[in-house]
């Protein structure tokens, strides 16, 4: 099977799709991206990496860094972490408030906002604001093997001055006893993790814990257990798409994590960690190419977590 071929042919692909969906429009600096980008980067279990398009462009991830922040408090705070946070896809989408009133302030999942949210005042419990996020960063360089991984202030400050929704699930969620810390620092906390920004490839390089049943294959040190990876996976792959994960689901059958900048994560557990990016959303916000190009990798190389071993 030659994968860079496949890469490349799904990227030509991609540039020639007439549907690519819309970029947020409710962050400034994320509508401003070019809707012509498309970069993928599929990095296998020996390190062979394969890239295509503009996989070395760096994008804002947005909720991809749920991944990376909830690995963190799991580490933080282990399965306590489990009281306030459920595990069950919400079948609503990322920014609801509704589910949080029957409830009683416990979010579904730790992807959708108000999940995430509690995951960040979780971090807070153990770190100061300043250095949960320089805990975050540290973290991701490390998994990445890279450097350049930045926090986008500029994105930051676009997400605090548009944020009024997700004000209103951490104060909701404070109201029920299930956050800590003022609403303003908490947010201020996901706000930075949410404009983490790096390449297709530096992403792809920082999953692969998740596909090495939770080894970093360059140092060879354990960054969770294999038990926790997999349980990571397998929420990627129920949650990971808001109320389009069954659909992620149907069409790719990997453990994915999408974002509102256009990237998604996804793991081939034991073969490949991939990243993808077009900004353009589809109607669940998530990267209406993006997903295209998975499906298409994934009918190439028969990777579904679904098909027989």
């Amino acid at each position: 099977m030659d994968l860079s071929a496949i890469v490349a042919d799904i990227a030509a692909e991609m540039a020639d799709a007439p549907d690519r969906g819309r970029p947020a429009d409710y962050i400034p600096p994320l509508a401003a991206v070019d809707p012509n980008r498309f970069g993928m980067a599929v990095i296998e279990a020996d390190g062979t990496c394969h890239l295509a398009g503009d996989a070395e462009e760096s994008f804002s991830i947005q909720s991809v860094s749920k991944v990376f922040a909830l690995t963190l408090a799991l580490g933080a705070v282990g399965d306590q972490l489990w009281k306030r946070v459920g595990r069950e896809p919400s079948g609503s989408a990322f920014n609801s408030i509704v589910q949080l009133e029957s409830e009683h302030g416990i979010p579904r999942n730790p992807f959708i906002n108000a999940g995430a949210i509690v995951v960040a005042d979780i971090l807070l419990g153990r770190y100061e604001p300043r250095e949960a996020l320089g805990e975050l960063l540290r973290f991701v360089r490390a998994a990445a093997g890279e450097d350049g991984i930045f926090i986008d202030e500029n994105v930051a400050k676009a997400e605090q001055d548009t944020g009024f929704r997700n004000l209103a699930l951490a104060s909701y969620m404070r109201a029920f006893g299930n956050l800590h810390h003022d609403p303003h620092v908490t947010l201020g906390v996901y706000f930075h993790q949410c404009a983490l920004a790096m390449s297709c490839r530096q992403l792809a390089l920082a999953g692969r814990y998740l596909a090495a049943g939770g080894v970093n294959p360059t140092t060879g040190r354990n960054v969770v257990s294999a038990q926790r990876a997999r349980r990571i996976n397998a929420l990627m792959l129920t949650c990971g798409h808001y109320d389009g994960s069954g659909e992620f689901a149907f069409r790719v059958g990997l453990p994915g994590k999408s974002g509102v900048g256009g990237g998604i994560l996804a793991i081939a557990p034991g073969i490949a960690s991939i990243a993808v990016w077009s900004p353009g959303l589809n109607e669940r916000g998530n990267s209406q190419l993006g997903t295209v190009a998975l499906e298409r990798l994934v009918q190439r190389t028969g990777w579904s977590v679904f098909e027989p071993r």
